[in-house]
């Protein structure tokens, strides 16, 4: 059966930020009187980032934090994070572009999924150049990398009920792209947790990408169908 959607996570997915995100976390749960392990730090990566702090916070200190606490923290989380894409700005990882535009060019539709809300996404892809354009792949085939990678759909978690491990976001992109049946969706993803939300989602494909901070035991002890080196891969794996 073809591969109607593939579903990208971004962070360490399709986007080298240099571990932006697991240090802000850190930090910012750590300012909040978290005590947070880098362990504890990798179990929550694809997660709501709200969530996260929720949750990390819980564990430290052994009760559940008020909503102020909360919002505080995510405001450092997103203030840190800010400098820390500022002072060293996200990039495309090595052959996403092109893998990209030779899934499009096939005439699949790509969608990224996130566990950034809507701000912090919007300014992410600004700074990648990479433009969202709702509907079919080009007829002619064509996609041009120079003008900006073009994606299908972008989802983020405050589009959705739940974050993952949830399949919420995976079917809000089959829903912005006009994909019905998930026996046609691919799903890939450098965390536990993206793989969870595949798997959930009943998608054909779940895919282990190894661009993140976990390895082939790690990543490999969860449910999926492929491990992959990256992306780049991944038009290989469609045969396209």
């Amino acid at each position: 059966m073809t591969i109607e959607l593939v579903v990208l996570d971004m962070a360490g997915t399709t986007v080298e930020e240099h571990g932006a995100v697991y240090q802000a976390l850190a930090e910012a749960v750590t300012a909040a009187g978290g005590r947070p392990t880098e362990a504890d730090i990798q179990r929550w990566m694809g997660a709501s980032k709200r969530e996260a702090i929720t949750r990390l916070l819980a564990e430290s200190t052994g009760h559940d934090p008020d909503e102020a606490t909360v919002d505080a923290a995510f405001a450092d989380f997103r203030a840190r994070l800010d400098k820390a894409y500022r002072d060293r700005p996200p990039t495309p990882l090595p052959g996403v572009p092109e893998a990209l535009a030779r899934i499009r060019a096939a005439g699949v539709k790509v969608a990224l999924t996130t566990g950034f809300d809507r701000e912090v996404t919007t300014a992410l892809l600004a700074t990648l150049g990479w433009r969202v354009a709702p509907g079919a792949a080009p007829v002619d085939g064509a996609v041009d990398v120079a003008d900006g990678v073009v994606i299908d759909a972008s989802v983020c978690v405050d589009d959705v009920p739940t974050g993952r491990p949830a399949p919420y976001m995976i079917f809000r992109a089959m829903e912005a792209t006009g994909v019905w049946d998930v026996a046609r969706v691919a799903v890939a993803g450098d965390t536990v947790r993206d793989l969870q939300a595949g798997t959930n989602a009943g998608a054909r494909l779940v895919v282990g990408v190894l661009t993140g901070k976990l390895d082939a035991v790690g990543l490999g002890a969860e449910r999926h169908t492929h491990l992959l080196p990256g992306v780049a891969d991944l038009p290989e794996l469609l045969t396209l």
